[in-house]
């Protein structure tokens, strides 16, 4: 009995294509990722769970650093930009309190993986990226998995998307020495903001929600990433 299960197992595995296997092993390790990597760190909410489960990372992760994808570490993805710590990507959304009827503002596209997962729990998602080769290999990335509700802009993030505010909520990924008043301008009332502030390896994640025209901030966590890059040297306030 023993030996029909082994000649089983080999032939299932025979009959696998290598880019099916993968595929498999990826999304094993994405569950795994889940578990391991958010779970038991306390994040527990469902629907952000459920796009984590379901945003393949792989995708947006370079060939090379492609078998590192659902490691617990950041990752680079060219230009000196990384791809976020999986638990950092996680955590960040779920401070923002997403809801499907959602307007969503991103500043640092990256990769785009940030504006898949929000893509999963919001209405609509404005990204803006800086670098210009990054923002069009993102936007590529997400038209090619069918995210049709993100709108990827390559500019200056620090202005944010004036036309299309005000957001509900406003997620930053990369670290202004402070926070940018426009983006504080377009947070919609009874909105949440999460971003980091501060100089290279001295930086704190702040969550800021609008309340009755008034901003009420909290730290919520030390973190560490790339400085914001601005398109101008004078601040635009």
């Amino acid at each position: 009995m023993r030996r029909l299960l082994v000649i089983a197992a080999v032939w299932i595995c025979a009959s696998c294509s290598p880019a099916q296997t993968q595929v498999a092993d990826f999304a094993a390790q994405r569950e795994r990722m889940v578990k391991e990597q958010i779970v038991m760190r306390g994040l527990v909410t469902e629907r952000v769970l459920s796009a984590l489960r379901k945003v393949p990372r792989e995708e947006f992760v370079p060939a090379e650093y492609r078998a590192e994808s659902y490691t617990d570490k950041a990752l680079p993805i060219g230009y000196d930009q990384t791809i976020s710590q999986p638990f950092i990507v996680a955590f960040m959304t779920e401070e923002l309190q997403p809801q499907p009827t959602d307007r969503v503002l991103e500043v640092g596209t990256g990769s785009g993986y940030q504006a898949a997962i929000l893509a999963e729990l919001v209405a609509k998602v404005y990204t803006i990226e800086i670098i210009e080769p990054l923002a069009k290999n993102a936007e590529a990335t997400l038209q090619r998995l069918g995210y049709k509700n993100v709108h990827v802009k390559f500019g200056d993030g620090y202005k944010g998307w004036p036309e299309n505010a005000p957001f509900d909520s406003i997620i930053v990924t990369c670290a202004p020495e402070r926070v940018p008043q426009p983006l504080l301008d377009q947070l919609k009332e009874g909105g949440r903001m999460i971003i980091p502030v501060g100089i290279k390896f001295a930086q704190e994640l702040y969550l800021f929600e609008k309340k009755n025209g008034r901003l009420q901030q909290s730290a919520v966590l030390p973190v560490r990433f790339v400085p914001m890059i601005r398109s101008e040297k004078e601040d635009a306030n």
